[in-house]
């Protein structure tokens, strides 16, 4: 008892010191809560931006588990569900009507859609052999941007390889399925060709460097040696079947070219005689050929520029043309594209004949806000045009370049120009910091450049002259290779030339009265036909012309919005373009269609998905979307398992084509 007596008096004397250590401990506690409270009042900038990148890669790596882990029904599960059934893909649909494989199909792409890969470079390269420099990834353009310009260069006096560099197009039906990843331009249509029996064997791919110039492919690559072989092939080995041909884009007009070089004697042609074509093409299907050249050319060569990077140069200017991080990025695209020499066969043709003049152009009633409707008859223009004359405001649509928008708007007579072709030039500005970035303004001086301003508007036949003015060394290597004019005599023998076979207005189509000739493209799409331009501030390193964002027209019906006039087209190539030859210049039997081949105008009107799990839709109508159009994929797949343009119902058109192509006064 005593023992325990003499333990708990010291638990109750130790009661006090119990209490002093709880409050301690309470203390204690305060103070780690107001370190918490300090830790916290201390995160940093860079604690949130790490936090915030984990939280996006833990969300990206979480979906990107669910994609793979779903069934691959899902997506189209989830589409039907919102939208209702979908239609079957267009080779589903035609296997079962019985269509099979039938005549062989050749694909050539167009400019940009082809894959390039390095053989051969400097020592920034290393490691890149047998890499594509253009396609797939696009990895090399942000590891090493400038190495990669120098390498997608050309040389500035030949139009070839620069020393120690070959860049060469990939081969096989990958050249084109693909132009990044999930960016198809071949590839849907080759899937549904396979669904009725084509195979590899009964289907090529023309990849060619869309580069250089359409005779220096053979030059350099033998591409056009290649075609001709191939096409023979696969006729030989499929019993006789001739060729369907479907080029897009720049390809119709390299297709052109190859149609006069097959047949052209040797050194210069291919030596296959006059009735090659009439021997081995069935049709020539051409999807959104620009056959007449397109303006957004003229603006790409100009200053770099289309609409797009227009708008973007308006809501970050200077950013573009400043030095970022050692990059001036529009100087270094205009160097390398004016390199490009394949650029040049898309300026437009046939001059102010066909594009308009100061005050004339063949769409200067075009409405932006039209009421679509089907239109398959060959109507001339005042058929068409009744009623509708003086209530629309007419676009100077001739004047593809004019600076400023009072410019566009004015009547030519109110216009007061000083002709700028004997302008002195000069070098009031040299190129002493812009890294090796010439792109010929440098060479041009303030008086040349202020010269340029003080014409005012540019038609198609002074655009020659511009493009002359202000780049004279890219000029003159186009004017070796190419044509832009219209041809008095295609019998003068001047025409045998090579630079005139890509213009279908200086060359005959071949004698092959058996082949048919397709001119497939989209329409209702506002699509760039002219451009209201501004002088930018005096600077080094700089393009001194930009395209005037601010420029808008004054009613809701206008085509003109951010410095840029539209027209109807495919948003790349408008109508004009794309369906004159078709509708008028190669209709029945005429000098540029001396044997009649049959043509026919397939247009193909655009409707944008109706929700993002729909892509890029099955009823688009732009320039490359159309690719995916289901539409124009069974129009392919009948032509090549035996169907003619009558089968197919002949013209089906929207646009107003045919009373536009009326308009042009050209000698048939």
């Amino acid at each position: 008892m005593l023992r325990r007596r003499k333990v708990s008096e010291p638990e109750k004397s130790s009661g006090g010191d119990s209490k002093d250590q709880r409050e301690d401990e309470s203390k204690k506690e305060k103070e780690k809560e107001k370190g918490k409270l300090k830790s916290t009042k201390k995160w940093s900038c860079i604690d949130n931006c790490c936090w915030f990148v984990g939280c996006i890669c833990s969300i990206w790596w979480f979906l990107l588990f669910l994609f793979n882990a779903m069934p691959a029904s899902f997506p189209q599960y989830v589409t039907e569900a919102i939208t209702g059934p979908l239609p079957d893909p267009p080779g589903v649909k035609l296997r079962k009507e019985g269509l099979t494989v039938k005549h062989p199909v050749v694909f050539v792409p167009g400019i940009v859609t082809g894959g390039l890969e390095l053989w051969e470079g400097h020592q920034c390269a290393d490691g890149l052999f047998r890499k594509r420099l253009w396609g797939g990834t696009f990895g090399e353009v942000y590891k090493r941007p400038l190495c990669w310009v120098e390498h997608m260069s050309l040389d500035n006096e030949t139009g070839l390889d620069p020393p120690g560099i070959r860049i060469r197009p990939v081969s096989g039906l990958v050249a084109a399925d693909y132009f990044a990843p999930g960016y198809f331009v071949w590839a849907v249509l080759i899937a549904n060709l396979a669904r009725i029996g084509y195979e590899e064997k009964t289907m090529y791919m023309a990849a060619y460097d869309w580069r250089i110039s359409f005779q220096n492919t053979e030059v350099r690559d033998q591409s056009l040696s290649r075609i001709k072989s191939n096409i023979e092939l696969m006729v030989a080995t499929n019993g006789g079947k001739k060729v369907v041909v479907i080029p897009h884009s720049m390809g119709v007009l390299y297709f052109l070219h190859f149609m006069k070089w097959v047949e052209a004697p040797a050194p210069m042609g291919g030596g296959g005689g006059s009735g090659w074509c009439a021997k081995h093409i069935k049709a020539v299907m051409n999807i959104g050929g620009p056959f007449l050249g397109v303006p957004k050319a003229v603006s790409g060569l100009f200053s770099a520029e289309a609409k797009d990077i227009a708008v973007a140069r308006g809501i970050a200017p200077g950013f573009l043309d400043a030095d970022v991080f050692g990059l001036q990025t529009l100087q270094h695209v205009m160097r390398m594209t004016r390199t490009w020499d394949s650029t040049m066969s898309m300026i437009p043709k046939g001059g102010d004949t066909v594009w308009g003049n100061l005050d004339w152009s063949p769409e200067a009633e075009y409405s932006c806000n039209p009421k679509k409707q089907m239109n398959n008859d060959n109507k001339t223009a005042d058929q068409t045009e009744k009623g509708s004359l003086g209530l629309k405001n007419s676009m100077h649509y001739g004047r593809i370049i004019s600076f400023g928008k009072d410019v566009a708007e004015a009547h030519s007579s109110r216009i007061e120009r000083l002709d700028f072709r004997g302008a002195v030039k000069g070098k009031n500005f040299v190129n002493t910091t812009c890294r090796d970035i010439w792109t010929e303004y440098d060479d041009m001086g303030i008086g040349g450049v202020q010269a340029v301003v003080d014409y005012k508007s540019y038609t198609a036949d002074s655009i020659l002259d511009l493009l002359h003015f202000v780049a004279p060394k890219m000029m003159s290597r186009g004017d070796a290779h190419f044509s832009y004019g219209i041809a008095d005599n295609l019998d003068d023998p001047k025409y045998k030339h090579y630079k005139y076979w890509s213009n279908p207005l200086e060359t005959k189509l071949p004698n092959a009265p058996d082949m048919e000739i397709y001119s497939m493209y989209g329409v209702g799409i506002p699509t760039e036909r002219a451009y209201v331009y501004k002088l930018t501030p005096g600077a080094e390193c700089y393009i001194p012309f930009q395209i005037d964002t601010s420029a808008d027209g004054s009613s809701k019906d206008t085509c003109l919005k951010g410095g840029v006039f539209s027209v109807d087209g495919d948003e790349t190539v408008p109508v004009l373009s794309a369906g004159f030859m078709c509708a008028k210049a190669w209709r029945g039997k005429t000098r540029f269609n001396p044997s009649g081949i049959q043509t026919y105008i397939r247009e193909y009107d655009h409707a944008p998905p109706a929700n993002l799990l729909e892509g890029r839709g099955t009823q688009s109508g732009a320039h490359v979307d159309i690719m995916g159009n289901f539409a124009l994929i069974e129009d392919i797949i009948r032509v090549a398992a035996g169907a003619t343009g009558k089968d197919l119902g002949g013209d089906r058109v929207y646009s107003d084509i045919f009373k536009w192509s009326e308009k042009i006064n050209l000698k048939l």
